[in-house]
């Protein structure tokens, strides 16, 4: 009785120690290839249920075609003809053998042969108004104008609001009539702006134009000039 006491504790004192250090790590290890198996099964199942579910990708036509390469026929070839000759030019002057009379003189010019009775009366001056349109003038030095400053805040106050504020200048050509004075006596639209507004102030702040007089070497002369006026908006 003895002896089989003392196996049967030998036999259980080895299961009591295996279950004593039993840890959790070596559960798992237990149950790694349970585990693997199932996730892999799992898996499997969930794509095989994904799949019907995927919606279905059509592949649209990107073939092409290319146009067939026409081929031109050339112009036949023009031959360009060589240029002429050059001419040579006589290495001395040529004497021409035409003798002149030294005794050319012009023959007087007298009354009686040019009657006088129905020339037409001589121009007045007072028949000729320079001032009514633009005419040439000869003169040596050209009128210059002594107000620019003035002109200047003219020009800003005579400048059209609404074409202001909205972007839109222009440049109008003006002619002016300076009289012997240097005083303005008449002014035209040579060249219009494209705009009636602006045409219209450019005579206004013609009217403010002061000049020093034309001289046509040492006389005053009158004269009519050609002066742009621009309007230009600083707004962009």
């Amino acid at each position: 009785m003895a002896e089989n006491k003392f196996q049967m504790e030998q036999e259980t004192v080895p299961s009591m120690k295996y279950d004593e250090f039993d840890t959790a790590n070596d559960r798992f290890k237990r149950s790694f290839g349970a585990w693997l198996w199932g996730s892999m099964l799992a898996a499997v199942g969930l794509h095989f249920l994904v799949f019907p579910l995927f919606p279905t990708f059509l592949v649209d036509d990107v073939s092409f075609q290319m146009d067939e390469v026409e081929l031109i026929e050339l112009p036949p070839r023009v031959e360009i003809p060589p240029p002429p000759e050059q001419i040579q030019r006589p290495a001395t002057p040529v004497v021409t053998s035409v003798e002149l009379d030294e005794d050319i003189t012009i023959a007087p010019t007298t009354f009686e042969f040019h009657q006088t009775d129905d020339l037409p009366p001589p121009p007045s001056d007072d028949a000729v108004d320079l001032s009514s349109q633009p005419v040439f003038t000869p003169f040596t030095q050209a009128p210059e104008v002594t107000n620019r400053a003035q002109l200047a805040r003219v020009l800003e106050r005579e400048y059209p609001s609404l074409l202001r504020d909205a972007g839109i200048g222009g440049r109008v050509l003006m002619h002016f009539f300076i009289t012997e004075d240097g005083v303005v006596e008449n002014y035209l639209v040579a060249e219009s702006s494209g705009h009636t507004a602006l045409d219209e102030a450019a005579k206004r702040v013609a009217s403010s134009f002061q000049f020093s007089p034309a001289y046509n070497r040492d006389e005053r002369v009158p004269v009519w000039v050609q002066i742009p006026i621009t309007f230009e908006s600083t707004r962009r």
